[in-house]
């Protein structure tokens, strides 16, 4: 398995084009996105946990449950079609009509996003308008697929994008991605969009499983803020058009090369999102080793990352460990804290804060330095097992509240 060029039109059979249709409030921003595969594609996906959930994800749970393929997404920035009611479930229809007229994809093969505010309608005229343009400037260029990964953007910072290559039955493979996600990000997935391509041909059922399995220790392993969003969803398409024979067999060498490749794929966009998250300033990590079980691990992970009193702490590069192992105690993990070994890591070196439960003499200089980086790890050891588990978050900023104060505006 290995990077490549080329964005979310990597794989064989997709082609992608976007621009601005003015549902956006202001600017220049393109807000509107149509990708397309060459021939129906294996469509499976996740969705939030969140009980209000948004038009497009009822629209998209059908899609991937019942219909089980798909052939086109169209994703609008600006407004999130949740709370809307009937009419929003109808604005899914009429955009997915909109493009059974135009290109001739059937309506349950279209797959619907949307983000941005809760609560307006979306203005499907300007929708169905910008389709038919779009479905004119189709390109699988790796230009077309970097402004796709744009136009999906609303407060992230940067695009957010990946391909990979990898063999599977003498076959080259290939799976390209893009995803955007920066507030209302929580372990149940945020306010976060991924659609992930690909041209292998696999199995519904083991290619729902597998994402599965990998959202939950990529994606669900995520938090910025705390909160889950109405409208989180992870698309996985795979068309087929490698040509390889159907990996069908979990315990195969072509489904193991095919999950390593997935996994690449969704961690990379997972730390992507918690690296960018708003008003950010650096990734916080916490990598949770000796647990007993994965579940365990999880749990005292999840916990660290998304600790405010934490975040505030790694935002004023301040050594207080005892933020830290509050977090890993109010977790609801059985763990001994007389063991809990807790160490901070970065580019600038590494100090233990928590040596078998207890706080061991350490440089305040030292420290600090070690927590300047951008990117910061706290090494939690709890000497109970092998088992380990990884979340990824971020520092809480001033520049959080500011964003998220005036958001609407």
């Amino acid at each position: 398995m290995k990077i490549i060029n080329g964005g979310v039109t990597a794989a064989k059979g997709y082609k992608c084009a976007s621009m601005r249709v003015g549902i956006k409030a202001s600017g220049s921003n393109r807000d509107l996105m149509l990708l397309v595969s060459e021939v129906p594609a294996t469509c499976v996906g996740t969705f939030t946990k969140n009980k209000v959930k948004a038009a497009p994800v009822k629209w998209d749970m059908n899609v991937v449950y019942e219909t089980k393929k798909a052939q086109a997404v169209v994703v609008n920035t600006g407004i999130a079609n949740a709370a809307t009611g009937e009419p929003g479930l109808n604005n899914c229809k009429l955009t997915a009509e909109a493009v059974n007229e135009i290109m001739g994809i059937p309506t349950e093969y279209v797959i619907c996003g949307s983000t941005g505010v809760i609560g307006p309608q979306l203005p499907i005229e300007k929708i169905i308008n910008g389709v038919k343009e779009l479905s004119d400037k189709l390109s699988d260029s790796p230009e077309e697929a970097e402004n796709a990964a744009k136009a999906i953007m609303t407060t992230d910072t940067h695009k957010k994008d990946i391909a990979v290559e990898f063999e599977a039955g003498g076959k080259t493979c290939r799976i390209g991605a893009m995803c955007k996600g920066s507030g209302m990000i929580h372990p149940n997935m945020g306010t976060m969009l991924g659609y992930i391509m690909s041209d292998v041909a696999v199995n519904y059922d083991l290619a729902l499983s597998t994402l599965r399995e990998i959202i939950e220790k990529t994606f669900n392993m995520v938090s910025v803020d705390g909160d889950t969003s109405t409208n989180d969803t992870v698309i996985f398409m795979a068309n087929g058009l490698a040509s390889n024979n159907e990996i069908n067999d979990k315990n195969s060498d072509d489904y193991k090369s095919f999950y390593e490749a997935l996994y690449e794929v969704c961690e990379f966009l997972a730390k992507n999102i918690a690296e960018d998250g708003e008003g950010a300033t650096r990734l916080f990590t916490a990598h949770v080793t000796g647990a007993p079980d994965y579940e365990t691990a999880k749990i005292i992970a999840k916990s660290v990352i998304t600790s405010s009193l934490t975040k505030a702490a790694i935002f004023g590069k301040d050594a207080n460990c005892g933020r830290i192992f509050c977090a890993m105690g109010y977790s609801g993990a059985e763990f001994d804290p007389d063991k809990v070994d807790i160490t901070m890591v970065s580019e600038a070196g590494s100090i233990k804060l928590i040596d078998k439960g207890m706080l061991p003499e350490f440089s305040e200089e030292e420290a600090l330095k070690i927590l300047e980086p951008k990117e910061i790890t706290a090494e939690c050891e709890l000497h109970m097992g092998d088992a380990e588990a990884t979340a990824w978050g971020c520092d809480l900023t001033y520049d959080y509240v500011k964003i998220n104060a005036d958001y609407r505006s």
